[in-house]
């Protein structure tokens, strides 16, 4: 267990100095999110109720944790198509470490994601100051966890020209289905049915809900909650199956 531990932190520190290496990258998942959540709150907050801090704040959260995606299967993709991964294919690094390794080192970005995105929003509106931004920031770590996965596995399958393609479907599914654009009220109820089995609309919902609070502890908090986890669960066991196929292959 300690040997497996060991070899886990090893990895992630080094995944951590890959990712340094690219600030670009970094840039692009901050500055983009950060620009979409301050220019959309100026032009409709008064508009509609969507676009207040309230509601866009936690949104663009989540939204942005989409990027992540393409951001870890970016950096798993170049690992894959470089010597470094054969050469650890064959130390006695299992599949799941390299995996969890993978997503430790990206788990800072959701951190200062969450951080940046709620504190620019609490400057427009300071009521988004309290306990509720401080439950949100602790649960979007867990929202992220399946957007991370997503990445792990896509860039476990794919490489550096097609990720980019692939990871779009989660980040335009995040913007479609997640309503955080739009009021679901006046759609059908099948298709709200089919937002409300997906992941991206309950991640969204789990982050808002901490800010405007939670009325039906069930509905608003725990039934989204294992639905996220369910999709997040998913998306690792067949990332490691996938990466321990890969690693057989190499």
């Amino acid at each position: 267990m300690n040997k497996s531990l060991s070899r886990v932190f090893t990895l992630t520190n080094r995944n951590l100095k890959e990712i340094i290496r690219d600030p670009l990258s970094l840039i692009f998942t901050l500055a983009l999110p950060l620009f979409m959540e301050i220019l959309f709150y100026l032009i409709f907050h008064d508009l509609t109720e969507q676009f207040q801090m309230k509601y866009l704040a936690p949104g663009i959260v989540v939204f942005s944790q989409a990027f992540l995606t393409l951001f870890t299967g970016l950096l798993l993709s170049t690992d894959k198509n470089t010597s470094f991964l054969t050469r650890l294919y064959v130390s006695k690094a299992k599949s799941y470490e390299f995996i969890f390794a993978y997503a430790l080192s990206v788990l800072p970005i959701t951190l200062v994601q969450s951080l940046l995105f709620f504190l620019v929003g609490g400057i427009f509106d300071t009521s988004l100051f309290g306990l509720g931004m401080m439950l949100a920031i602790i649960l979007s770590v867990v929202t992220s966890l399946f957007f991370i996965g997503m990445g792990i596995l896509f860039g476990s399958i794919c490489n550096e020209k097609s990720i980019g393609g692939v990871s779009s479907i989660v980040i335009v599914g995040q913007s479609v289905l997640s309503g955080m654009w739009f009021p679901v009220d006046g759609l059908n109820e099948g298709m709200i049915t089919f937002m409300n089995v997906l992941p991206f609309r309950n991640a969204t919902m789990l982050i808002q809900n901490m800010i405007i609070g939670v009325n039906d502890s069930f509905n608003d908090f725990i039934l989204p909650l294992l639905i996220v986890l369910g999709y997040t669960v998913l998306a690792f066991v067949v990332a490691i199956l996938v990466f321990k196929n890969k690693m057989k292959e190499k």
